[in-house]
């Protein structure tokens, strides 16, 4: 019998890329047929409270609250490695941007985003204005807020729109732990058993080594996700957040989830330890 199982991701080109093959019939999937969900990052971390999808892209710093029905997928990350969401404003960064950032007006993606997250380890104190990621640059350029918390192409981009960076969490993470900043992943929810877990487990790591191997259709598949930056720059942006990283955790990447997590709840940021779970 043929089952079904609901993927949802964001309409980004990195996760348009890594999807490419299952989305293509690229592979032999056996009996699972995969139907492909498009939403911002956001609105899949609420989604995957309720435990409604069954494969999704999530925020790490979602994972925290959707530990208990869903188990991280091995394959699937998107890792910064020094490099990640980017703290913007129209002036120039001033000597000590972390103090400066303090008590300001920042736009955020959401509330349950990697990048608000590590925003409120790198300074804690400031006003979240929680904006859809692409009216961000829009809201710092028209002054409704001081700073802006860039993901996505944005990070790319803020340059082309005179905005100039104060920090990159990235980098920031990077100097603090030594270890990449994770910020998303792809969970599977633990209900569906522990052969079609299994499955989906290999089912989407073929898919993302397919990519990486068969580069220029998928980028050409991933480009019409691309948002306008051109395929030059879609390349430069898949091949921030889909590489090795993405294909295997390997030990540092998920020793970087355990330490974001756990220095979230230490912060008080998280309101409970985490039990982190890969599987694949």
């Amino acid at each position: 019998m043929t089952r079904t199982i609901h993927v949802a991701h964001s309409p980004d080109s990195d996760d348009a890329f890594m999807f490419y093959a299952l989305a293509e019939g690229k592979i032999d999937t056996g009996n699972l047929r995969y139907v492909h969900e498009l939403s911002d990052i956001e609105s899949l971390n609420r989604r995957a409270l309720d435990g409604s999808l069954e494969v999704t892209a999530v925020s790490i710093h979602a994972y925290a609250y959707l530990a208990d029905k869903y188990a991280l997928l091995n394959s699937g990350s998107s890792m910064g490695d020094k490099y990640g969401p980017r703290l913007v404003s129209t002036k120039p960064a001033p000597a000590d941007p972390r103090a400066a950032s303090k008590g300001k007006r920042i736009a955020i993606p959401g509330k349950l985003t990697t990048a608000f997250l590590a925003l409120k380890l790198y300074q804690p104190d400031f006003e979240p204005v929680v904006t859809p990621f692409d009216q961000i640059e829009d809201a710092v350029l028209a002054g409704k807020v001081d700073l802006g918390l860039l993901i996505h192409e944005g990070q790319l981009t803020y340059q082309d729109q005179g905005l100039h960076l104060w920090a990159d969490m990235g980098e920031w993470w990077f100097q603090d732990t030594g270890l990449p900043l994770p910020l998303g992943g792809n969970v599977v929810r633990r209900d569906l058993g522990p052969e079609i877990v299994a499955q989906v487990a290999r089912d989407l790591k073929a898919s993302i080594v397919y990519a990486l191997e068969h580069r220029s259709p998928a980028l050409a598949h991933a480009k019409q996700y691309n948002r306008g930056i051109g395929d030059e720059r879609t390349d430069t942006f898949v091949g921030m957040y889909v590489n090795e990283w993405t294909v295997d955790y390997g030990d540092r990447g998920r020793e970087a989830v355990r330490q974001l997590l756990k220095r979230g709840h230490e912060a008080g940021i998280i309101p409970h330890p985490v039990q982190v779970e890969f599987v694949g």
